[in-house]
């Protein structure tokens, strides 16, 4: 078996791996139907407010199945700083050295292995929760396709800046500072909470060029709102983000393998 032949099957056995503890996957069903309940019964009581209709182009059933898109995405990633930041501080890292395989590689097929399966399992126990609470809302082939297309990237996106934040191990003494500031931004920033419509108009186009937007609000606004152009400038804001990260990650590896080295690992 070849090198990169391995990738798949790890993917496969870390997908597998993630479904045999149910009781985990049951409380993580429970919490993202409390928490879609919650976003539902504030957001009737805005929209009855306010006495509209629509808000940023969102009708209340559409803003529900945005949610579901959002939170879907943000529940389904892996502790992967946590992991990386593990992996270093023990000395782990080191035994992942000496197998033939690549570290960063390795942890993109774990982390997508698990996420997809997380992802696809969230998508399903929000849309039963959207269906019983406001009905279904009129979806596209289209729509459909363009959003599945956008959502690999999204998670390639996020698997690296989370990669990075855990290879800050090598230099920091705890690197969960960054990541929750990342998850901050993200949750305010990447249209998790509501979409950028919300936001003041001077500022919409700043949050869109962000690489937080990418990862959250471009996937879930392609469903809701699917249109072929709109999805070509996310595939290229998101190809255009992973090509940048991935040059840094590489830049942080092999610098921190000097480390590594240079300490006898």
């Amino acid at each position: 078996m070849s090198s990169w032949q391995k990738y798949p099957w790890i993917a496969l056995v870390a997908a597998r791996s993630n479904l045999a503890y149910w009781g985990d996957v049951a409380s993580r069903f429970i919490f993202l139907g409390v928490v879609l309940y919650i976003f539902l019964r504030l957001w009737q009581v805005t929209y009855a407010q306010m006495g509209a209709a629509e808000l940023g182009g969102f009708t209340l059933a559409q803003m529900l199945w945005y949610l579901v898109i959002t939170e879907s995405i943000t529940l389904s990633g892996p502790r992967v700083a946590q992991a990386v930041d593990e992996d270093v501080r023990t000395g782990v890292l080191s035994v992942q050295l000496v197998r033939p395989m690549s570290y960063p590689l390795f942890r993109l097929s774990t982390t997508m292995g698990e996420r997809l399966v997380r992802f696809v399992m969230n998508l399903l126990v929000g849309s039963v929760v959207a269906l019983v609470f406001v009905g279904p809302i009129k979806l596209e082939g289209a729509g459909c396709l363009i959003f599945l297309l956008s959502v690999p990237a999204a998670f390639i996106l996020d698997f690296l800046t989370n990669f990075s934040i855990g290879l800050g191990a090598f230099w920091l003494e705890d690197t969960s500072g960054l990541l929750l500031i990342y998850s901050r931004l993200t949750m305010i920033l990447g249209g998790m909470l509501l979409p950028l419509e919300l936001f003041p108009d001077w500022l919409q186009p700043v949050l869109k060029a962000l690489p937080f937007s990418s990862v959250i609000y471009g996937p879930a606004h392609l469903l809701v709102h699917p249109d072929w152009s709109a999805w070509a400038d996310l595939a290229i804001r998101q190809l255009s983000f992973i090509l940048v990260l991935s040059l840094f990650v590489a830049f942080l590896y092999r610098t921190a393998l000097k480390r590594v080295f240079s300490n006898g690992g």
